[in-house]
């Protein structure tokens, strides 16, 4: 049987003399058992259907039934997106 050493730069253990081959050409493993661990057990999981909790809605908020926005939001949003769009170009030169 062969004696095998370890480096101890690498920890890799490096064989020395001859090493045993089957008729096949392979490397048989002597000595070593594989445990195959057990498989965990699985099961389908119940998930409450909750459309505030929808993964592509972000930062959603539940409102009662007919609620609607103020109008004074939109107009808001469209003149603060304005005022943005018009002190950015004021960098770029005519």
């Amino acid at each position: 049987m062969s004696a095998a050493s370890s480096d101890p730069r690498t920890g890799q253990l490096s064989l020395t003399g001859q090493i045993p081959v089957t008729r096949t050409g392979q490397i048989p493993v002597t000595g070593q058992i594989a445990v195959v661990p057990p498989r965990p057990t699985t099961a389908q999981i119940a998930i409450a259907n909750d459309p505030a909790r929808r993964p592509d809605v972000l930062l959603r908020r539940r409102m009662p039934p007919g609620h609607q926005i103020s109008a004074w939001w939109m107009i808001g949003a469209f003149v603060g997106v304005s005022a943005a769009t018009i002190a950015l170009m004021n960098f770029f030169p005519a």
